[in-house]
């Protein structure tokens, strides 16, 4: 019992047990389980008539060595519970569970939150025990001898020692342990795998999603930073052969419930954090939680110098990947696995780090030829910082061919654009020579800038085996492959990505092209639509659908997907053939007419129409032209079912050959 002024009496601990008075049947059970485990918990039913409200809960609340938070559809809305699980929050002691399965709310979700919706109220039943173990590690101290004779939490046992990491980094006891805390009992996460706490190794998934992680900086201009080290975690776990991480794009989607999300990308974990820094430290705490039931698998928070920041990031990834892998196959192999997520091709600066991060933020934003410059400047900066930073040379190289792309092929600037976007790439493999990113940025620059495949496969099939986790490197390897002579392997990789990105539109826009190439036009119908549902302003993903039409004889389908076309050149490219199929000749040559006018650099899609049209001389000297100025549409010629009405011509078969396809 606690004293008037909100207190603890004896040696019980004292928690203050916050919740809405229409869950009171669902509160009482919890309760009585706080009380017989040796807690004194105070909720606002031991208020007595007379007694000053306020004055007594907030004596409870500031004195408490936990704050139980029992969140339903009910409490999330009352100011009340909002208000004591802040000050909980505050004051480090917060322990939040979910009664109906309702979510905590918003500014709520970072911390860890064990769903007790299906508990039936019974001490013995594994909720309570993980109840149990949630509050004792919140509390900080054991509770006095429980009130019944079947004691709920048994003597702690020995505590093994901590594993050294494969790398050199010992993991502290709390990192192999459960929300912060030991199981019941103290037993360490290992000791959890051997006893079977998380049910049969052989059920348990090793699949998950990383959240780009909260920006509590108070600046919003710093969320380059939060995201950035979401990011690299992805990379770094991406590697590890025993896990299965969900793509950047996936796992960035905003707005949505994180277990929901989780959910709709078929993973069994959420790996969701959060960054605080000032000038000189930053903090970062993370949770591994689980699906299906929001049990919390591992926590932790971090408060470091910024210099540590790298550290952290290793620590998070290295305990992460133990914890999933180990519960299928063994600690033993879990760390064998987790050596393969080593970071290559990193920094030790600071800066440096931190011009990366605000150069990928510019990058992803995609915003034109604006930002692709102030991405290239930052990059720049990393590397003036630290000149062997080999993943900043490649992310140079990534951007000097972004720019190059968007030039007219053939000009001056373009082409010294990508002699520097190689050269980039080669110092970065200089350095690094695992560097996946290295790798597919020099083939990249080998078969968009120089037309040069032969050159640029041996990078690509680098690039796919440094990284065989990361659907973003994988899915521009499948492009490649696309455009040789093994389609299939192409398609039997972009269903890979699919399977780790599926909520990313330009993956499935990558996957209809391959199925182009492949003339499986009803799966690029599927596939594109799918693309427009992610993302219906997507360029060229009408265009995909516009082709499939055409192969099937469906000129006024194809004309509709053309009118629905954002890239223009596309649009004209598709309606001209659909004309021309429908026997309008001069609305075919009309449109063709505009493509000629209005694109300069259109020659390839030129020789499409041309060859759709029964104009073979026409459609070769468009080509010959593309090929003079290293058009990289020319990736497409040896499978693009449009130019198939040239595929016997001499000239046609020598431009193959030249191109080394």
């Amino acid at each position: 019992m606690a004293s008037e002024d909100g207190t603890p009496i004896g040696d019980r601990p004292l928690l203050f047990v916050s919740y809405s008075r229409g869950d009171l049947p669902r509160a009482r059970p919890v309760i009585d389980l706080l009380e017989q485990a040796g807690f004194d918990p105070w909720w606002d039913g031991r208020l007595e008539g007379g007694e000053n409200y306020l004055k007594t809960t907030e004596a409870a609340l500031e004195s408490a060595a936990a704050v139980v938070v029992l969140w339903s559809e009910t409490s999330t809305q009352s100011h009340w519970v909002r208000d004591e699980a802040q000050r909980g929050r505050e004051r480090g002691c917060l322990v939040p569970l979910s009664i109906d399965g309702t979510m905590a709310p918003l500014g709520f979700r970072q911390l860890q939150l064990l769903d007790i919706s299906g508990w039936d109220g019974s001490p013995d039943s594994p909720e309570a025990a993980r109840i149990l173990v949630a509050v004792q590690a919140k509390a900080g101290a054991a509770p006095a001898a429980p009130t019944r004779p079947d004691t709920l939490l048994r003597p702690p046992a020995p505590t093994p020692p901590a594993p050294a990491s494969p790398g050199g980094l010992a993991l502290s006891r709390r990192t192999l342990m459960i929300g912060g805390a030991g199981l019941a009992g103290g037993a360490g996460l290992l000791g959890a795998w051997q006893f079977g706490i998380f049910g049969s190794p052989a059920n348990a998934a090793t699949s998950m999603v990383v959240l780009p992680f909260a920006n509590q900086t108070g600046d919003p201009d710093k969320k380059y930073f939060s995201d950035g080290i979401a990011r690299e975690l992805r990379t770094i776990l991406s590697r590890n052969p025993r896990l299965k991480v969900a793509a950047p794009t996936s796992s960035s989607v905003e707005g949505e419930d994180e277990f929901a999300l989780g959910r709709k990308l078929g993973v069994a974990h959420v790996l969701r954090g959060s960054v605080q820094r000032d000038t000189d430290r930053v903090r970062v705490g993370a949770d591994l939680v689980a699906v299906k039931d929001g049990e919390v698998i591992w926590s932790e928070s971090y408060d470091r110098v910024l210099n540590d920041v790298f550290a952290v990031q290793s620590e998070i990834a290295q305990t992460v990947a133990v914890a999933l892998v180990a519960k299928v196959a063994g600690a033993s192999e879990a760390e064998r696995a987790a050596a393969a997520q080593q970071q290559i091709g990193g920094t030790t600066s600071v800066a440096a780090y931190e011009a990366f991060l605000r150069g990928h933020a510019l990058y992803d934003l995609s915003a034109g030829s604006e930002s692709d410059r102030a991405a290239l400047a930052q990059f720049d900066a990393a590397i003036a910082a630290d000149a062997d930073y080999a993943a900043a040379h490649a992310m140079r190289s990534t951007m000097l061919a972004t720019l190059a792309i968007n030039l007219a092929s053939g000009e001056g600037e373009h082409d010294e654009l990508f002699d520097s976007a190689i050269a980039a790439s080669e110092r970065a493999l200089g350095i690094e020579p695992r560097l996946a990113r290295g790798h597919l940025s020099l083939g990249y620059a080998l078969s968009h800038g120089r037309l040069d495949l032969p050159a640029a496969l041996p990078h690509y099939r680098a690039a796919e085996e440094n990284a065989k986790g990361d659907a973003d490197i994988l899915r521009a390897v499948a492009s490649y492959l696309a455009y040789g002579e093994d389609p299939a392997r192409a398609r039997t990789m972009i269903a890979e990505v699919l399977a780790l990105d599926p909520l990313n539109a330009r993956a499935f826009r990558t996957a209809g092209y391959i199925s182009i190439f492949a003339r499986q036009y009803g799966e690029v119908i599927t596939r594109m639509e799918r693309a427009l549902a992610l993302n219906p302003s997507i360029a060229s993903a009408p265009f995909g659908i516009a082709i499939a039409r055409l192969m099937q004889g469906d000129p006024a389908g194809a004309l509709e997907a053309a009118e629905a076309e954002p890239a223009k050149a596309f649009a004209l490219t598709a309606a001209a053939i659909a004309r021309h199929q429908q026997g309008d000749k001069p609305a075919a040559e009309a449109a063709l007419a505009e493509l000629v006018r209005a694109y300069d650099g259109s020659h390839y899609q030129q020789a499409e129409v041309h060859a759709q049209m029964g104009q073979p001389a026409e459609a070769l000297a468009r080509l010959e032209v593309a090929y003079a100025k290293r058009d990289p549409g020319l990736l497409w010629l040896r499978n693009d079912p449009l130019l198939d009405p040239l595929r016997s011509e001499p000239q046609f078969l020598d431009l193959l050959k030249r191109l080394g396809s």
